[in-house]
């Protein structure tokens, strides 16, 4: 069912989404296995940032195939969607280039430190 545009079952989805990535976060916050606890795994900074720009260029990538799609006249694609896609490919790349800032000015306050 269309709603001014969108399509509902979209929606549905994404809370059905959002609902399922904040079970997933209780069930690891729940340390507890039986009487033995779970050692939180060590996560490495590298390893996030990693993560985090990977994430960043699948965003972008799917964003751009959605976008072509569209120029190809694909019936299943709505507008409404690439332009969606494209701010959350644009949003998430500011937070990177923010993050990267934030990174930058931190090295050179520890670098500029007098010991």
């Amino acid at each position: 069912m269309k709603v001014g545009g969108i399509d509902t079952s979209r929606i549905e989805a994404m809370v059905a989404q959002l609902k399922a990535a904040s079970a997933r976060m209780e069930s690891s916050a729940i340390n507890a296995v039986g009487t033995q606890t779970v050692a939180p795994a060590k996560l490495d900074f590298a390893d996030a940032l990693k993560a985090s720009l990977d994430q960043v260029n699948s965003v972008q990538l799917s964003s751009q195939q959605l976008g072509q799609k569209f120029a190809l006249g694909d019936d299943k694609v709505s507008l409404s969607d690439v332009m969606i896609s494209m701010q959350k490919a644009n949003i998430s790349f500011q937070t990177t280039v923010q993050v990267r800032n934030k990174l930058v000015s931190a090295y050179h306050d520890i670098m500029n430190m007098q010991i």
